[in-house]
């Protein structure tokens, strides 16, 4: 799998699982700017520490739930590198509550957050990408979205919504060389999961066939197969990379 020489961002690219997607586009040769929200230490050292490996990463504040911030991102790419070939959608958040207590804020707040910047940079990023006739769009989703728990409400419509909306501009963006695909991860051990890990890892472990925990990295794997060149017949496609936690089996 290449991306050598390839343009891409990526959303919530400063920690967890958006730091090893933009380290691992970066170290399989491409430039990757990447948004981050508010942490800009750590959004420095994700810069510095690829610096240092020789791989070119730029981070740029933005709230990924303002149009007018995410159109300003990808006309700030395209004038320094030139182009966007590669559009991972990555940034999100959790705010878990009962349906019955559940604030308008918390669910709005994570609409916004998972899906609505979905719509905001794909409509972006894809204006150019057509005019170039090559794109590579990776939404990430959750298991969530089939798999119901408790308190998750938004959460789980975010993620149903961005799976939904990924076939759909799958479809439109086909014949100009453009894919679009989701990928969905189980339980990856990151901050924004440690609390739950915390709380029921040994429960949770004996759910997953594999009998372990994702780590960033087999997300951001699954990711580099989507963005580079040998996945041009891949499209619409949602892949669960969950240890087998959704199949259902002991």
């Amino acid at each position: 799998m290449t991306v050598q020489g390839r343009i891409a961002l990526v959303t919530g690219g400063s920690r967890g699982i958006g730091r090893a997607i933009v380290e691992t586009l970066a170290r399989n040769g491409a430039k990757v700017a990447f948004v981050y929200n508010s942490n800009s230490a750590a959004a420095e050292d994700v810069v510095q520490a690829l610096a240092a490996e020789g791989h070119e990463a730029w981070a740029i504040q933005a709230d990924v739930r303002s149009k007018p911030a995410a159109d300003k991102v990808i006309a700030d790419v395209v004038e320094k590198w030139g182009k966007v070939e590669i559009l991972v959608n990555n940034a999100g958040i959790i705010r878990d509550g009962l349906l019955a207590t559940m604030d308008v804020e918390q669910w709005q707040d994570v609409i916004d957050t998972n899906l609505t910047s979905v719509f905001n940079f794909c409509q972006a990023a894809t204006r150019q990408m057509m005019s170039q006739r090559y794109g590579r769009i990776i939404n990430m989703s959750s298991v969530a979205a089939d798999v119901s728990n408790p308190g998750q409400a938004n959460y789980a419509a975010s993620k149903g919504g961005v799976e939904g909306f990924t076939r759909c501009v799958a479809t439109e963006l086909a014949r100009r060389g453009i894919t679009a695909n989701a990928v969905a991860p189980g339980f990856i051990e990151t901050d924004m999961t440690v609390a739950v890990v915390n709380a029921a890892g040994a429960e949770i472990k004996k759910k997953i066939p594999v009998r372990r925990l994702g780590r960033p990295d087999d997300i951001s794997n699954a990711v580099l197969f989507f963005a580079a060149d040998e996945s041009s017949y891949v499209t619409g496609q949602v892949l669960k990379v969950d240890g087998g936690l959704t199949l259902g089996g002991m």
